[in-house]
């Protein structure tokens, strides 16, 4: 059992967690996840490890509701708990060693981008964030982001920041100045356009895949992508992947698998939760 601490609200579909782990604490590297399972009959789900406090024993998971579990698990309170928490599985990013590099973050993709800022900046290297939401309320971790140096932000409404598009922000950068390299996690339409982008500049792009995960050890075979023309598991093989080798159509196609049986599933909760009784 791995109890809350914490559950931070950080947009209003989109929380932070911070739960007694210590093992897990002790050994995780930026890049790496976690597969969470609530309790008995919840299934499992992975989450980067967007934090951890060795020293406290705790990490911090970032969470947006959006199907059955995830609901469930933001709807934790401290001093609740959760029964599995399995990591940190997966590899760790591949980070520079010298000079500058651009971490671009979309939605919640911005608490993966999180960790890999932090270790880089602890390298020495210059980090440039640029981070996005649809509206300033779903810009998240803007101030963490800023304390490891310059942080621009983009918002499709202007309500923060640029009006527009990451991407803009990013190819803006890649005009201005040398980049080593750019690591860019958020939805894959956000992740193909800024490796569309980076390729034409010649700058070396990791990614931060998330197709359908179930065990986590790479034996479902569920969480299989293409790249550089290859099979790939993205729960031992990745998660992070060259950009300029991902099949961006083959794993947008996949993430849609189990849309309609999770949309399903969640109007069976709302009825039940109207109706006072268990789905």
């Amino acid at each position: 059992m791995h109890q809350v601490l914490r559950n931070d609200r950080l947009s209003p579909i989109v929380h932070r967690l911070v739960l007694v782990a210590p093992r897990i604490a002790a050994k995780r590297q930026p890049g790496q996840f976690v597969m969470v399972r609530l309790g008995p009959g919840h299934e499992r789900i992975p989450l980067t490890i967007a934090d951890a406090d060795p020293s406290a024993g705790t990490i911090s998971l970032v969470i947006q509701a959006v199907g059955l579990s995830t609901r469930a698990l933001v709807a934790l309170q401290p001093g609740e708990a959760i029964r599995d928490i399995a990591g940190p599985l997966g590899r760790a990013t591949d980070l520079i060693e010298s000079g500058r590099a651009v971490c671009v973050g979309g939605g919640v993709g911005t608490a993966v981008v999180y960790p890999i800022a932090q270790a880089l900046r602890a390298r020495g290297v210059e980090v440039i964030s640029v981070i996005g939401g649809r509206t300033a309320e779903l810009v998240i971790l803007r101030e963490e982001l800023s304390r490891l140096g310059s942080c621009r932000v983009c918002t499709d409404d202007g309500s923060l920041g640029h009006k527009g598009v990451v991407t803009e922000q990013v190819k803006n950068l890649m005009e201005a100045m040398s980049v080593q390299a750019v690591y860019a996690v958020g939805p894959v339409p956000m992740m193909r356009a800024v490796s569309d982008l980076t390729r034409s500049y010649g700058v070396h792009t990791i990614v931060s895949l998330n197709p359908i995960m179930i065990d986590g050890t790479g034996m479902c075979g569920g969480c299989r992508v293409s790249v550089g023309g290859q099979v790939r598991f993205a729960c031992v093989d990745g998660p992070e992947f060259d950009a300029h080798g991902v099949d961006f159509n083959e794993l947008w196609a996949r993430l849609g698998t189990y849309k309609e049986q999770e949309a399903h599933v969640c109007r069976l909760k709302a009825a039940a939760d109207a109706a006072g009784k268990q789905p």
